[in-house]
């Protein structure tokens, strides 16, 4: 803006007022000396007055676009003393509870029958300025930042950088003990490894590759078919861990009778746990569907889960090459046993770097409508957020686990039985633990760049304001995905237990675990994605229950819950002390 064109304006300002003060007075005096001839002199004041006011407007043209003034002119603000309107758009309540922001009474503008006193010739333009300003500032929540740049978590982020760089460097050395074993040494040590590599590499690899084509494939019947897909995956489970139980019954082996029994034990579990769950299916179904809503608006949403099942794969293909190494090393269990715990561990933080990804993508367009970047929330997850992926796929499996024990414990215990007369107290205790660690901070630490333990705290709170705390423990969404790990883990162990029967015997047992580990493992990387678009959309409809993006679902079972209509069988801490 020019340094002379606040001067022009104010100059026409008070010439228009000037002259307005003069045509009054003449009017006046008119009315009192009764002149006559109005007609006439009003028309030389229409005159006048448009004189004036294209002088007026032509010390606005002349005045800089930039300028309030000319701004407010262009746009038919009308009077120079109106405000502006108030902000429409209410800000999304930060996920920190912060209180509602402190509605100021709106300034009146100024009617414009009041006389406005002319400038002070000695007040400076830039004076005037500030005391005409129509830019007033009004005080509001500020929306909670979606880039943080802090590492979460870093002692676990650390923790877990050691351990791998400590596993890769482990299995080379066992890999390099195998090569030796089979190539330096002569006897029943190569011997035995040229039967592994025969007879049990084989079997491994295919069922690593079977296990991908499950994943995609449940992935994707997910997306078309989540009605259907809830139902067949639970009493498919049972069906195949099931069969799965009997054929290994059938080799009449010793080591094959025990897993075989194993699994005959899960499956009968699992086709109560089926006649439980009955009644939650369909909620959980209308939940599924408007979850996965949005990922069609997202073409590579599934880009994070390829990589990972594709590093995963080349993992575990090097892992199992350690682990026949580890037959020619120092206490072959030990070792195999750590290699085990030590590739569960890394799959599940590769599960978690999806459910992050997927989390920050799908919440951000629930809490701000934003088309984010998938690639840069893939980076995001594999770098800022990566300490509470470690910390949350060491922890969370562990407390669900106990979590689950506690409630079994609550719904067995009697009136007077001397053995479970603790449940409540480790029901108390894991509901404690469980509200400070959960799956479902998962969708804070996306977006909002916190730690692990302050976004389970804060996740709760919401749930707990929100009234969606019997909702939330009735979800069953955990427990599909689980299930669907297991069926596939069913499957490849068919496959490999018949295969490894035909060919050689004695590796019956040890391919079957094998091959339900990694069928297991590598379905539930892939099943991240729709967990955790289940798991935004409760978390932030308990952000901003108000939403375009939610309907009356979850409003609706809460009125039913409320009026007893719908009964939440999972055992709370409050109705067990009661």
């Amino acid at each position: 803006m020019g340094a002379t064109d606040p001067v022009f304006f104010w100059k026409a300002v008070e010439e228009r007022e000037n002259k307005g003060e003069k045509l009054e007075r003449e009017e006046t005096e008119k009315k009192q000396r009764g002149v006559k001839g109005v007609d006439e002199e009003g028309e030389e004041s229409k005159d006048k007055d448009e004189i004036s006011h294209h002088r007026f407007l032509a010390s606005l043209n002349r005045l800089n676009p930039t300028n309030p003034l000319r701004i407010i002119f262009n746009n038919g603000g009308g009077s120079r003393f109106t405000t502006p309107p108030p902000n429409l758009a209410q800000p999304l309540r930060s996920s920190s509870r912060m209180p509602p922001p402190i509605q100021t009474p709106p300034t009146r503008a100024q009617p414009p029958e009041e006389p406005q006193l002319p400038p002070s010739p000695s007040a400076t333009p830039p004076l005037q300025l500030q005391s005409r300003s129509i830019l007033i500032p009004t005080p509001q929540q500020t929306l909670a930042s979606l880039n943080s740049t802090k590492y979460t978590n870093k002692f676990f982020l650390l923790l877990f950088v050691v351990h791998k760089v400590a596993a890769i460097g482990f299995v080379g050395f066992l890999v390099f003990k195998g090569v030796q074993g089979l190539i330096g040494s002569n006897g029943s040590v190569k011997r035995k490894e040229h039967k592994i590599l025969r007879f049990l590499l084989p079997q491994v690899e295919a069922a690593s590759f079977l296990s991908i084509i499950l994943a995609f494939s449940w992935q994707m019947a997910f997306r078309i078919w989540p009605n259907f897909m809830i139902h067949f995956i639970i009493w498919s489970t049972f069906l195949m861990s099931l069969s799965s139980g009997i054929l290994l019954l059938c080799f009449q082996m010793p080591a094959t009778d025990a897993v075989g029994v194993c699994l005959i034990a899960f499956s009968i579990g699992n086709g109560l746990y089926a006649c439980w769950i009955t009644r939650r299916i369909k909620f959980c179904s209308k939940i599924l569907v408007k979850s996965l809503e949005p990922v069609s608006k997202f073409s590579d949403l599934n880009l994070p889960t390829y990589c990972m099942l594709a590093a995963g794969f080349l993992w575990m293909s090097v892992w199992i090459f350690g682990v026949l190494g580890a037959l020619n090393f120092y206490f072959p269990p030990l070792v195999i046993i750590g290699l085990v715990l030590s590739l569960a561990w890394t799959t599940e933080v590769m599960r978690n770097v999806v459910n992050l990804t997927v989390s920050r993508v799908i919440a951000l367009f629930y809490l701000r409508g934003m088309q984010s970047s998938t690639r840069f929330s893939f980076q995001r997850a594999l770098s800022r957020n990566l300490g509470s992926a470690c910390l949350g796929s060491l922890f969370v499996p562990t407390i669900e686990a106990l979590r689950i024990v506690a409630r079994g414990l609550n719904l067995l215990k009697g009136e007077d039985e001397f053995m479970f007369c603790c449940a409540n107290c480790c029901l108390k205790l894991m509901t404690f633990i469980f509200e400070h660690g959960n799956g479902w901070a998962f969708v804070q630490i996306a977006a909002y760049g916190k730690g692990f333990v302050r976004a389970s705290q804060d996740t709760w709170k919401l749930f707990e304001d929100e009234d969606m705390v019997e909702i939330i423990d009735a979800d069953i969404t955990s427990s599909v995905c689980f299930l669907t790990g297991i069926c596939s883990g069913c499957i490849c162990v068919i496959v490999a237990a018949a295969w490894t029967h035909t060919v050689y015997k004695p590796f019956t047992a040890t391919i079957s675990l094998l091959a339900f580990f990694i069928g297991y493992l590598m379905t539930r990387i892939s099943m991240a994605l729709p967990h955790a678009c289940v798991s935004c959309y409760y978390a932030c409809y308990a952000e901003n229950p108000e939403s375009r993006f939610f309907d009356k679902t979850i409003k609706d079972r809460q009125a039913l819950i409320r009026n007893g209509r719908v009964v939440v069988h999972t055992p709370r801490v409050r109705r067990a002390l009661a």
